[in-house]
């Protein structure tokens, strides 16, 4: 033992040895339902969908010049349109670069989302920006709010 555990040693007392085990809990929790709500999005999946997201959620498409509101027109482009995902080859998603930051029950996840599409004619890759807010309701993690925006492309060097 150091001596700077061993002036600590006295003030453990007043922390919640617990608090790490919660928070790392809840993070993985938190991770667990952005993956499998974005799973949702591109298997079409909106029973999925809606139950990750919340009735109000609001967002920020690229396409379209203002904020959606609720779950209908989403059910629209999941299920009448088959716009989620690209309905062809094989096809992953990552997240780069996922930063997680919480705020009691509210959590704001932000990362650079990487959609990789193999097909008979080669690789593609589609990527943008993305924020998703969650907040924790009834025990419960779901989306509330997402906001798109373009990723810039990378500059070629040299």
């Amino acid at each position: 033992m150091d001596i700077f555990e061993l002036l600590l040693r006295p003030f453990t007392m007043f922390f919640d040895k617990d608090t790490d085990k919660d928070t790392k809990r809840d993070e993985a929790e938190i991770w667990a339902t952005l993956h499998r709500h974005l799973q949702s999005i591109l298997t079409g999946d909106f029973a999925t969908y809606a139950e990750t997201s919340t009735e109000d959620l609001s967002v920020y498409e690229m396409f379209l010049p203002h904020r959606l509101d609720g779950l209908d027109l989403h059910r629209f482009f999941m299920i009448e349109h088959c716009s989620a995902g690209t309905g062809e080859g094989n096809q992953r998603y990552d997240l780069l670069e996922p930063r997680l930051r919480r705020y009691g029950d509210t959590a704001v996840v932000s990362y650079t989302f990487l959609l990789t599409v193999v097909t008979p004619e080669g690789i593609r890759h589609r990527y943008h920006n993305e924020t998703r807010v969650l907040v924790r309701r009834d025990g419960r993690w779901q989306v509330i709010h997402v906001h798109k925006s373009p990723a810039a492309p990378s500059q070629k060097t040299g």
